[in-house]
């Protein structure tokens, strides 16, 4: 399989945008289990107020799926997918559908190409605005994904939308923004790691005439982005998920929270749930980046015929 040929008229930014969303959701649907156990794995050794001594634990990304089936049932592994593809279809959306457009803007005027710079520049800033727009879903979604380990299996919510009106309610509209700062850190971070990563190995691997603009492509430069972004964003990662899942006066800030984790785990806690990071932020990064070019073109051939 090679998928769609590269189109002689590029899509517009409308087309990615809505593409980027899709392919969002896509990825989700495929990869969910796995970031599920990533956050349970990430919040493991919590100290939560109040102590208790009866949490589920949870040995590697095998041994953290089946005790979740076992204990929970299946349902369990997409426990906030519904949050997680609202997340998608605005998050996705605007990171990774308008990052070519903010590109351009931070292009100079007559360059032949787009520099370094120009490149990280707009995974910033994509990254930034998408995670001040999407915060409340992203919230959601761990706090259910985490639900399953709270002590005697007491459950937070009875669904998505009782979630949202629970939070504002009982944490002030604040609480649906909670860990806003070092979400946007982590996504700055995870943009560059994945869209800049993804266009610079695309890039070079088109301009050595190594592969041509079609899925195996895709697929190597998705893999690569994958794993760079995992490395880099893991520490950030570990405190937004512990940040965004504590109760209220857990932590003070984001720096208590900080400083608790290295407190109580070191520099090796930054980096829990690695392996399903990575496996979910790779394969995850090849099922979207794969699915979004693909859906570009499909938008594009269909468009004269809709004209």
């Amino acid at each position: 399989m090679v998928g769609l040929k590269p189109p002689e008229v590029p899509p517009t930014a409308a087309m990615k945008f809505v593409s980027a969303g899709m392919a969002g959701c896509i990825a989700d649907l495929c990869t969910f289990p796995l970031d599920t156990a990533k956050v349970r794995l990430q919040i493991q050794g919590e100290v939560r107020i109040p102590r208790s001594t009866s949490t589920v634990e949870y040995r590697g990304v095998l041994g953290t799926l089946s005790t979740m089936v076992r204990t929970e049932g299946p349902r369990s592994l997409y426990s906030g997918l519904a949050a997680g593809l609202q997340r998608q279809m605005s998050f996705a959306s605007i990171r990774i559908g308008l990052y070519d457009s903010v590109k351009q803007l931070y292009t100079p005027k007559g360059a032949e190409s787009t520099g370094l710079a120009a490149r990280v520049l707009a995974g910033c800033t994509t990254g930034a605005v998408a995670v001040t727009c999407a915060q409340p879903t992203d919230v959601v979604k761990v706090r259910f994904q985490a639900n399953g380990a709270q002590p005697d299996g007491v459950r937070r919510y009875s669904g998505t939308v009782d979630a949202y009106r629970t939070i504002a309610r009982e944490e002030g509209v604040r609480g649906l923004w909670r860990g806003t700062l070092p979400n946007i850190a982590r996504n700055a971070i995870i943009n560059c790691g994945e869209l800049v990563t993804y266009d610079l190995i695309k890039d070079a691997l088109l301009r050595a005439h190594l592969m041509t603009d079609n899925v195996p492509c895709h697929f190597v430069a998705a893999f690569g982005a994958g794993f760079c972004a995992t490395v880099v964003a893991s520490p950030v990662d570990v405190v937004k998920t512990r940040y965004m899942n504590a109760g209220p006066g857990q932590y003070r800030n984001v720096l208590s929270c900080f400083l608790a984790l290295l407190m109580q785990d070191g520099l090796a806690g930054f980096y829990k749930g690695f392996v399903p990071s990575f496996l979910r932020l790779g394969s995850w990064n090849v099922v979207m980046f794969v699915s979004y070019e693909q859906l570009q073109r499909v938008a594009v051939l269909a468009r004269p015929a809709q004209s």
